[in-house]
């Protein structure tokens, strides 16, 4: 790989995962991030068994796992009536040595990653480098980057955007980002208040069902993550009030007087770009694409982007640069994106929110058959755990 050169565009998970799997098999990577350090977003916090088994691969699964907490089980709740239907991870141990979900912020994987990367001697880390502008040659892609004092250019074989889904390279590419935005917006709020002391038997993972205001319950080794709905016509200075929060706190334990370490609000998208390859420029996670996050299939699914295209710039920058290939990895990792990704978290948030009363009885009475049914169950822990859409992928040829 010598005198190979990859650019890396986005400090996130997924892009300082693509940057290591590359600078371990010798390839010189360039990871530049427009902030000064890897955001502090809390948004994602799960990692299912096949991305720890991509981090087994290259090192990382052990201080991953140390990091945060082990969730062989997750719980849909129906919050009126107080029924809880437990799932339980180990009943696919045979297809996977991590048979759980890891519950961990996002961020600290970035920045554990960035860390190692500054110190490989194949990878430089460039933080206050915003892309301002690339192009693309027959042999390579040249990119300019905005210091705070003045611009770089740096030249490569290959430019990987990790940049978000607000993605500046997508953009230059003038690539459609088809879908729609949900009209709610998600709450989410922190506390490290220990809900175990208020509800009886709660995992680390939670999806509470209810028709008025549903939410998920997510457990992090810092605190308890609350995310729940509210309208879009919700002043954002209310939803972020002491007001709001003590509303909801006492609905969920019957205490307001919860303090929290963070309110957060976000907007929601289901898009997907039309194109995940352009020439020697491509497109990986939430610049990919964005859905919502019930199942926790973001930045997993991002991961996945950024695993199946460095097989191929590997395969490239090995064996001669071959279009073929990364039309198959946007053929493989869009499919999935539209047939899994999206379709599955929608369906989570519509058993969830319920609705109508004869559909909210039916998409009951499917959650309780196929808690009940082994063959079903294993069906969609295989599914929930991201073990089906890989191998669907593969398939795709």
């Amino acid at each position: 790989m010598k005198n190979k050169h990859v650019i890396v565009v986005g400090g996130g998970p997924v892009g300082t995962l693509a940057a290591y799997r590359l600078a371990l098999a010798g390839v010189k990577v360039t990871l530049c991030e427009a902030g000064m350090n890897c955001a502090q977003d809390l948004r994602a916090s799960t990692f299912h068994s096949p991305t720890l088994e991509m981090l087994h691969e290259v090192g990382l699964v052990e201080e991953i796992i140390e990091r945060g907490l082990v969730a062989p089980l997750y719980h849909f709740r129906e919050r009126s009536t107080g029924e809880i239907l437990e799932f339980d991870l180990a009943e696919i141990d045979d297809v996977t040595e991590f048979p759980y979900r890891v519950q961990c912020e996002q961020h600290v994987m970035a920045s554990l990653v960035a860390g190692k990367l500054d110190a490989h001697e194949n990878a430089e880390v460039l933080f206050d480098h915003r892309l301002v502008h690339f192009e693309q040659q027959e042999n390579g892609v040249t990119a300019s980057f905005e210091t705070g004092i003045d611009i770089t250019t740096l030249k490569a074989d290959y430019l990987i955007a990790a940049d978000g889904g607000s993605s500046t390279v997508r953009k230059w590419l003038g690539v459609e980002f088809e879908g729609f935005t949900y009209p709610e917006k998600f709450l989410c709020l922190s506390t490290k208040k220990e809900l175990a002391d208020f509800i009886p038997d709660i995992a680390y993972v939670n999806y509470v069902s209810d028709p008025s205001e549903w939410m998920v319950l997510l457990r992090v080794p810092s605190v308890w993550r609350i995310l729940v709905p509210a309208k879009e016509s919700d002043n954002d200075e209310h939803l972020l009030s002491d007001t709001y929060k003590e509303g909801v706190f006492d609905r969920l334990i019957n205490d307001s007087s919860v303090e929290t370490e963070h309110r957060t609000i976000y907007r929601v998208h289901q898009r997907v770009a039309k194109n995940f390859s352009h020439g020697r420029v491509f497109l990986v996670g939430d610049a990919a694409h964005l859905n919502n996050p019930l199942g926790g299939f973001g930045m997993n699914s991002g991961i996945h982007d950024a695993w199946n295209l460095t097989d191929k710039i590997l395969t490239c920058l090995t064996d001669g640069h071959d279009d073929a290939l990364f039309e198959l990895y946007d053929r493989q990792r869009r499919t999935i994106t539209h047939n899994f990704i999206q379709a599955q978290t929608k369906q989570n948030k519509a058993i969830l929110e319920h609705g109508e009363e004869q559909g909210q009885k039916m998409r009951l009475a499917m959650m309780r058959e196929m808690h009940e049914n082994a063959d079903k169950r294993r069906e969609y822990l295989l599914q929930q755990s991201m073990h089906s859409s890989l191998a669907d992928a593969t398939a795709i040829v």
